[in-house]
């Protein structure tokens, strides 16, 4: 009885740590059949229908009527994350009816959008007249920047007792050398 009881909590603790970013309300109205390959090569033909789309922001331009934010798609996982940021199948555009401050919103970033297709704008990309797929979005969500941290490598030679030196790390100490990390000083 108390194994079933612990094997219940720890499955629902599991659910739960996978919850999508986007509310259940908008997630009931997506169409998830709708692939970006498709969307892309027609988008009039999914015109209304609700996609959810994940990507790496290009650009965002703050106009009079909201924010217009150049996107180019990425594959997302299952809680909506874009992951395989390398391997893209295209741009696409998101109007957001209100102000995104650029700063925040600003190239690199990571983003999952849930909005209806509204057809296509053709934009100049370079030379290239592209044609964008055209989002309104009903709700976004914009990822937190992954921060990278340097670490120390570990010291060399690595001896078991290394963690008795106090001076293991700094070059100019007299037994730095074959000896190093050696407990024994005699010259103290």
């Amino acid at each position: 009885m108390i194994i079933r009881f612990l094997v219940m909590i720890i499955s629902i603790g599991c659910l739960n740590g996978c919850a999508h970013v986007i509310s259940g309300d908008i997630l009931e109205e997506v169409n998830r059949d709708i692939t970006f390959g498709e969307l892309r090569k027609n988008p009039e033909a999914h015109t209304g229908k609700m996609v959810i789309l994940g990507g790496v922001i290009v650009r965002s331009v703050n106009k009079k009527d909201g924010t217009l934010l150049e996107i180019y798609q990425t594959e997302i996982e299952d809680e909506g994350m874009p992951i395989n940021l390398d391997v893209s199948d295209g741009r696409f555009l998101a109007f957001y009816d209100g102000f995104l401050d650029s700063e925040i919103y600003r190239a690199g970033r990571k983003v999952t959008i849930a909005g209806s297709v509204r057809g296509k704008q053709i934009k100049k990309l370079g030379q290239v007249d592209y044609h964008y797929p055209y989002l309104i979005i009903k709700e976004m969500h914009l990822w937190a920047e992954e921060k990278w941290y340097r670490y120390e490598p570990y010291p060399y030679p690595l001896y078991p007792w290394s963690f008795w030196d106090p001076w293991w790390r700094y070059p100019w100490h007299p037994f730095h050398g074959p000896y190093r990390g050696f407990p024994y000083y005699p010259f103290y």
